[in-house]
This record gives C-alpha cells, structure tokens and sequence, in this order.
C-alpha cells in the first residue's frame, strides 16, 4: 500500500498543480496565494465554483481533525509537515501522503496497532 499511497501523492499533487501553475503564469498570482482576495474572489465567482469550493474546504477541516486523532493514536510524526504540504499544493497530494505515513508507522509495528481498520 505505500507504493500506491507514494504514486497518489505525485498524481494528487502534479495534476491539480498544473492549472495553479497555469494561473500562476498567466495571472502573477505565485501558486494562488500571492493574490489571495483574487484567489477567493475566484473561488466564488460563480455557484459551480463556489459549490466545488465548499466542498473542498469542508473536506480539509474533516481531514485535519480525523488525521490529528489517527496521528496521536498512532503517534505518526510529522503531521504538521503533512498539513503544510496540504495547505501548499491541496488535499488530493495531502491526504495520500498522510495516508503513506500512517502505514509506514502500521507496518513498523503491526502488532502494536490491532484494532486500527482505517482504509
């Protein structure tokens, strides 16, 4: 599973990033954040966008909270890197390679983490 979590990061990262690179390039604003009143303005400027948008900001709050508990019961380290790679390039390169750390601290351990059934 850590090889396919490793290749889910690369895809969730490369491919969402080449339309933020394309913005970047056309717009000035470095990876959408150098502008963030246009970055939001963006977001929201129609209700397609703006659907799609909650969306993902709902999902990043389920998954700091989900992914701080599992960190401390499985006492993974460095979960606040995972959360700046998230918020940097997005949740589709984030929440895999939170994923890739969670089995590679079940697989140091099996033994240790029994009742864990987490996908």
């Amino acid at each position: 599973m850590k090889r396919k979590y490793a290749i889910l990061v690369l895809i969730g990262t490369v491919l969402p990033n080449i339309f933020a690179v394309k913005e970047s390039i056309r717009s000035g604003n470095i990876l959408l954040y150098a502008h963030p009143l246009d970055t939001v303005k963006g977001m929201f400027a129609n209700n397609i966008s703006s659907a799609f948008a909650i969306d993902l900001l709902v999902i990043v709050v389920f998954f700091l909270v989900w992914s701080f508990q599992v960190s401390k019961r499985l006492q993974i380290k460095y979960l606040g890197w995972i959360w700046v790679y998230t918020f940097a390039f997005g949740i589709a390169g984030g929440l895999p390679l939170f994923l890739y750390f969670r089995e590679v601290r079940r697989s140091a351990s099996p033994t240790s983490f029994p009742s864990e059934k987490c996908p």
